[in-house]
């Protein structure tokens, strides 16, 4: 992890050393209090491979402009600044953490290559 605290999200996901996991969610969103555990097992289980955070839209509508979030939950993986994958939905633990391991699988590759 990075010595210094981010000041921002824009900070966070630029100086990250590893990929970050965004959730975007809603206190009133009822797929979102759903799938919050299966984020938060995630969190523990990659802890060390990926950062997890979550960004209330309601508290945060410019970040949530910024990239285009319509509809939540959404769930976007930034690394070194930029979104690598983006999908959408309340779904079951494994079907979440098989679309993590996926692209970090995929950024491995990309970073041996």
């Amino acid at each position: 992890m990075t010595e210094k605290t981010p000041k921002s999200f824009e900070e966070l996901i630029q100086v990250s050393e590893v990929p970050v996991f965004v959730d975007f969610w809603a206190e009133w969103c009822g797929p979102c209090r759903m799938v919050a555990p299966s984020v938060k097992q995630l969190a523990e289980e990659l802890a060390g491979r990926l950062t997890v955070i979550k960004i209330n839209v309601d508290e945060k509508p410019e970040i949530a402009s910024q990239y285009g979030i319509q509809s939540i939950p959404t769930f976007m993986i930034f690394y070194k600044g930029k979104a690598v994958s983006r999908f959408s939905g309340a779904m079951p633990y494994p079907m979440l953490k098989q679309e993590v391991e996926k692209n970090l699988l995929h950024l491995n590759e990309t970073a041996i290559a």
